[in-house]
């Protein structure tokens, strides 16, 4: 697959520009470039994205990085089966947890909604950071909303990181999810106060919540341009009728 000219390869983190190390060093450079085209693509085209994770994987697929990146690409694409077959080669090559609550989702994905709740219950969940343990708190009320648990996926987000006034960068996917448990739920007075907490700590936008909250509201979005071109049909309608009036003259 073709790699544009700006990308050097250089772009990629360090810890994976280490990990390529142990590879020829023209053969480094391909990869390297290969895994900067992933990251590049990965959220706007996530099947070129996976495109170009194939390729790495081709070259070094015995380097966790880019078993970890081919996974993300296949996650990206809903390609599940795939995507867990990667997270768990990059897994045992790293003896790490920190992809255990993607594999989960995956579990997910595949229709194994309570394979998801028994990796949420695992000893691994205990070894994740507070973002990791969060994020498997997420997947674990997603799999009880696919099991139609829906009062116990919001006991599941009820947690002292969604309670906190902290926020971080967990903080407005959780509040968000939060708040679609409770507007499904029929709880819709809570379900907007807690849309509103997800916009006030959604710096980046990673979420709707803000489109959520307007249509709780009642607010309608009308598209700037299709106002601009309705009132020009308005002005040549009027100016059209004037020309009759005035031919009728």
């Amino acid at each position: 697959m073709p790699i544009p000219e700006d990308v050097t390869g250089d772009e990629i983190d360090k810890d994976v520009r280490q990990e390529l190390q142990s590879l020829p060093k023209t053969l480094a450079e391909d990869v390297a470039k290969n895994l900067v085209m992933v990251a590049r693509l990965i959220d706007e085209d996530p099947e070129g994205a996976y495109g170009y994770s194939r390729v790495a994987l081709r070259l070094a697929s015995r380097v966790a990085a880019v078993r970890e990146a081919a996974g993300f690409a296949a996650y990206a694409s809903q390609k599940y089966s795939e995507a867990l077959a990667e997270f768990r080669a990059a897994r045992r090559m790293t003896g790490t947890v920190e992809l255990w609550p993607v594999m989960a989702d995956c579990e997910r994905g595949l229709g194994r909604p309570e394979k998801a709740l028994d990796m949420a219950g695992a000893p691994e969940v205990h070894k994740l950071d507070k973002a990791g343990q969060v994020e498997m708190r997420l997947v674990a009320a997603g799999a009880r909303r696919d099991m139609g648990q829906l009062d116990a996926a919001i006991v599941t987000l009820q947690s002292p990181e969604l309670a906190s006034n902290s926020v971080q960068p967990w903080t407005a996917r959780l509040r968000y999810a939060y708040a679609d448990a409770l507007l499904v739920a029929g709880r819709e007075g809570e379900a907007r106060e807690w849309f509103a907490k997800a916009v006030e700590a959604d710096r980046d936008g990673s979420t709707d919540a803000s489109d959520r909250l307007a249509e709780l509201d009642g607010v309608e979005f009308v598209d700037a341009l299709d106002e601009n071109e309705g009132e020009g049909e308005n002005e040549d309608s009027a100016g059209n009728a004037s020309q009759k009036d005035g031919d009728e003259d």
